[in-house]
């Protein structure tokens, strides 16, 4: 009766390991895909608005604004993935440190809230554009310094969004998969070696110093690495780690009863 009592007790923790594993996946599943969505809405949006980013005279010229507003919905799906991403991975990365996934998922907050606040002043350039540009009475001169002073607020939040955050955000989740080998340590290792080289050219970029060669260069570490772990997690999932290991609840710290 013991020995039968004992592998009773057995059975459902083999059912438990299984559930949490495949619970496991799923989380890397669906944090992989919101990095990926990430990349899938960001690149477009930058194409899409160039019109308005680049013509200071977008206001009052000729131009399309239903090309402006895609753009505008790409950058708010931009910040929602973000914040998705940061959110999907917490429950698992919160075990290898709670302090630095809580900062990871602020960050992507962060990130999220200035972004909107770009596309707010790109949909006002539209606002402005449709309601007010030709109207009797309207200064083109008064219009244009208008739409360009809202222009520089998105570029602002561009660089203090995007930029600066996605060097923070590299910094935190790179540390937490470095650490807890979820994925090869090389993938979180692009993050990490680009990451302060990213902050030193935001830095730079802030006070006007920073080439746009400059730029494009910083940015491929990082943009590899995000990349990277958004690809590793939906094809792969997250490879053996104490820290998913330590989901399943252990067998010798379980009591058995035997029956008489």
């Amino acid at each position: 009766m013991t020995s039968t009592a004992r592998t009773t007790a057995t059975a459902p923790s083999t059912a438990t390991r299984r559930v949490r594993m495949d619970s496991t996946r799923r989380t890397a599943l669906i944090a992989g895909i919101f990095y990926l969505l990430t990349f899938a809405a960001s690149i477009p949006a930058l194409v899409l608005l160039s019109p308005v980013l680049n013509h200071p005279d977008y206001i009052v010229s000729a131009g399309s604004d239903t090309r402006v507003l895609w753009g505008c919905v790409l950058d708010v799906v931009t910040a929602l993935t973000g914040i998705g991403s940061a959110v999907a991975l917490y429950p698992v990365v919160k075990k290898q440190n709670h302090a630095v996934a809580l900062g990871f998922v602020t960050s992507r907050m962060f990130e999220a809230a200035v972004i909107l606040i770009g596309v707010v002043s790109l949909l006002a350039v539209v606002t402005l554009r449709q309601d007010v540009a030709g109207t009797p009475g309207t200064d083109p001169a008064t219009l244009t310094t208008v739409g360009q002073a809202l222009v520089a607020v998105r570029d602002w939040t561009f660089l203090l969004g995007p930029n600066l955050m996605a060097a923070v955000n590299a910094l935190l989740l790179g540390s937490l998969m470095y650490r807890s080998r979820l994925v090869p340590r090389i993938i979180p290792a692009m993050g990490l070696i680009g990451a302060p080289f990213w902050l030193a050219v935001t830095g730079m970029s802030f006070f006007g110093l920073a080439e746009h060669g400059l730029f494009g260069i910083a940015v491929l570490p990082v943009a590899a690495w995000e990349f990277s772990v958004g690809v590793w997690m939906v094809v792969k999932g997250f490879r053996p780690s104490p820290i998913t290991a330590a989901a399943v609840p252990s067998e010798a710290g379980r009591s058995l009863v035997p029956v008489a």
